[in-house]
């Protein structure tokens, strides 16, 4: 799988691409659990253990590319709709984040699974003088060549034995090596996850920010129209002055007149 380079720019290509690939590492994170659930069952077979190791690899190279979209989205030029991409950005960072870490908890679960998988084909009665099964369970992985031959029977080990032991032990160190891959991910979220705090109190000062103006706006119309009714009550009683005033003095001089 290769990092797609036509979409790179364009804002909604990338959010559908790692919206995309977030659905996919969730369906390849619950296959990979059924396959798992299948090992030690009348299913667990060498073809049943390659497809394991398939599905890992790929649903960790969508996790690395989606790693690439996200970053390439966030370096985005800000534009007007800069509020809308953050809210966006932070959606699919979490998202990514949930999936992601259900996924490592999957690999993790699947390498044991192989570690005591290995120790017990070692521990049989067709290959003697393996290695403890409980160094796989600290992570130590010894390739068949370090063993001295002196305690290795000619007659009990096979070709099949030793070609059989040598993959499962590849597959492991693949798999420990996706594992850091996933940890490397996990730092560059664990930075984005923190700029978006940062980013999310910046822009909730901003709305408080916002809605102080508002106020302060409405309590200055209010004020506006408070003093607007009280002018126009104080015109409607100087009016109301004058015409009475008017109609007394009209009044007055018709009586003299009329004397």
């Amino acid at each position: 799988m290769e990092y797609n380079e036509g979409i790179i720019g364009d804002p909604n290509q990338l959010a559908q691409r790692i919206t995309s690939n977030i659905q996919k590492i969730t369906q390849g994170s619950a296959e990979i659990q059924r396959v798992l659930n299948q090992l030690g069952t009348p299913q667990d077979t060498h073809e049943l253990r390659q497809q394991l190791q398939q599905k890992q690899q790929y649903t960790n190279q969508l996790a690395k590319e989606t790693d690439k979209y996200i970053k390439e989205f966030r370096s985005l030029p800000s534009v007007s709709e800069q509020r809308q991409r953050k809210i966006q950005k932070d959606r699919l960072v979490n998202e990514f984040t949930t999936v992601l870490t259900n996924f490592q908890r999957i690999q993790r679960q699947a390498a044991e699974r192989e570690k005591e998988f290995v120790a017990r084909v070692r521990a049989s009665s067709r290959v003697s003088g393996g290695v403890p099964e409980e160094s796989y369970r600290e992570g130590t992985l010894v390739s068949w060549e370090s063993q001295p031959q002196s305690q290795i029977p000619d007659e009990e080990i096979t070709e099949d034995d030793l070609r059989f032991i040598e993959e499962r032990e590849t597959a492991i160190r693949q798999l420990e090596a996706d594992i850091m891959d996933i940890n490397e991910i996990f730092k560059d979220l664990g930075m984005m996850i923190h700029e978006q705090g940062d980013i999310i109190d910046s822009i909730e000062a901003n709305v408080e920010t916002a809605e102080v103006h508002v106020q302060q706006a409405n309590q200055q119309l209010s004020r506006a129209a408070d003093y607007q009714h009280r002018t126009r009550k104080k015109l409607c009683i100087l009016i109301l002055i004058f015409v009475i005033g008017g109609t007394i003095l009209s009044l007055i001089i018709w009586g003299a007149t009329k004397s």
